[in-house]
């Protein structure tokens, strides 16, 4: 059975023909004309969802360490400039004739001074640390971007999840609703039954026991499907409308274990961001080397400037200098500075086995739920036939007296659990297909081949990575 609706036409029921389950999901998925997809979603939720877009801001900031990098092969320059009055009182003493006492004379003066300079300074050697300073911001932006993947992986997946947990609780509310109205109508039954003599209150007390039950049980799915339904509504970012069914992407992952781990250990983005953490970190052991090396600098200065109230009323020098530092000790603090970075290289090392040793975990849990998930949906198909055809055959038995009404209660409930357990696996399924291949680094938007204006941070680098000025910022779309 295929039903026309959604977004995409055509899409496929998965095993809910035969099972009893079309007419529920049918109820949830098309009394509206147009039925959103769990495409349509992913894509929602990677335009709007606010962690996301939070994630791409912050892998902007970081593109800037590169250009701030990078400024160290760049010249400095500065401009100052002065002027004023100027006010000098002195008293000068000379002799007046030999042997007389010294004479003196005052003098107070006011003038206009003003003066204006410019100085270049150029890095020539500084121990290679803009060099690594440089590679050490690239590989910063290389592990933001991995950063940036484990986010989109996530909340690409908590869509997908709270759109099947959205579909999920529609389709056990439906079933809750549907159970109520054939309780009510069973207890109708069994109090004409009563009132005719073919049985006796304890029967309608059990109808009654069993109806209060099921609204108990039909409240419990109103309140998941309105939690639901606000999850929905975080993380893909608009209110959810009719669902259509949604579909398993087992196509798109590896088709054995040790390839899935293989492909999880080398291409998880939490695996990959921890490489570049080790790259960062080794080469801040550089960086705290460099400052052992001499450093070279070169000045360039001029300045213009004038005293009217002297013989010379302007004035200019200019100066090219060269200088050489060489550190010989700064009290051992670059010698700690250095001990410290290679610490945290261990660090970042061990780091790095922890996430693929985690990464390894996660892909073999993935692939556990998903085969347990296809299992579940062949055994409570199984399941389901078998208990519509025992609800059927206790309900003849029960009209000619070789069946009570508890017996028919509880053949109603099995069929009802039965029906609640496919639901449930059919979404495990969904949702473990889609856990998977995030656990092998391959959920994302161009994997997953959707029709969206993907995120490029390669645009918003370029634009910045060498700026010399300029204090506009953009958000590399």
């Amino acid at each position: 059975m295929r039903l026309m609706c959604g977004r995409r036409l055509g899409a496929r029921i998965q095993a809910v023909a035969s099972l009893g389950l079309a007419s529920v999901v049918v109820g949830v998925a098309c009394t509206g004309a147009v039925a959103d997809t769990l495409e349509w979603a992913l894509v929602q939720a990677y335009q709007n969802n606010p962690s996301l877009n939070a994630q791409r801001a912050s892998l902007r900031s970081i593109d800037e360490n590169v250009p701030q990098a990078l400024s160290g092969y760049r010249p400095k320059l500065s401009v100052t400039a002065s002027g004023g009055y100027n006010y000098t009182n002195s008293t000068a003493a000379f002799p007046v004739a030999t042997g007389a006492p010294l004479g003196t004379v005052q003098y107070a003066e006011t003038y206009i001074s003003r003066q204006i300079g410019a100085t270049a300074t150029q890095t020539l050697f500084n121990g290679f640390q803009t060099a690594n300073r440089t590679r050490q911001a690239e590989s910063q932006v290389e592990g933001a971007r991995e950063t940036l993947r484990v986010t989109e992986q996530q909340v690409l997946l908590d869509a997908a999840t709270s759109y099947m947990n959205l579909l999920r609780d529609g389709a056990i509310l439906e079933l809750n609703r549907r159970n109520v109205e054939v309780l009510t109508e069973q207890l109708k039954q069994t109090r004409d039954r009563f009132n005719v003599g073919e049985v006796t209150r304890t029967d309608v007390a059990q109808a009654e026991s069993r109806l209060a039950a099921g609204r108990s049980s039909l409240l419990g799915a109103q309140s998941n499907y309105v939690t639901s339904q606000a999850n929905y509504r975080r993380v893909i970012g608009v209110d959810p409308g009719q669902l259509a069914p949604g579909t398993p992407v087992d196509r798109l992952s590896p088709n054995a274990l040790p390839r899935a781990i293989a492909e999880g250990q080398s291409n998880s983005p939490s695996v990959l961001a921890a490489m570049y953490g080790v790259d960062v970190a080794e080469l801040a052991v550089k960086i705290s080397e460099g400052a052992l090396y001499p450093n070279v600098t070169l000045t360039a200065s001029a300045s213009y400037g004038g005293q009217p109230a002297y013989e010379v009323a302007h004035q200019g020098q200019a100066s090219v200098l060269g200088q050489l530092t060489v550190p010989v000790y700064q009290g051992g603090a670059e010698f700690s500075a250095i001990r410290q970075a290679k610490e945290t290289v261990g660090q970042q090392r061990l780091n790095l086995d922890v996430n693929r040793d985690q990464a390894r975990a996660t892909v073999v849990q993935s692939w556990g739920e998903l085969d347990a998930a296809k299992a579940q949906i062949e055994a409570t198909t199984a399941q389901v036939n078998a208990a519509e055809i025992a609800l059927n055959g206790v309900r003849e038995e029960a009209r000619v007296g070789q069946r009570t009404t508890l017996d028919v209660l509880n053949a109603q409930q099995e069929l009802v659990n039965a029906r609640v357990a496919l639901v449930t696996a059919q979404h495990d399924r969904v949702v473990a297909s889609y856990t998977l291949l995030a656990a092998v680094g391959g959920l994302s938007m161009s994997r997953l081949g959707l029709n969206v204006l993907i995120y490029d941070p390669q645009v918003h680098y370029q634009q910045m990575r060498d700026a010399w000025v300029g204090v506009r910022s953009t958000d590399g779309r």
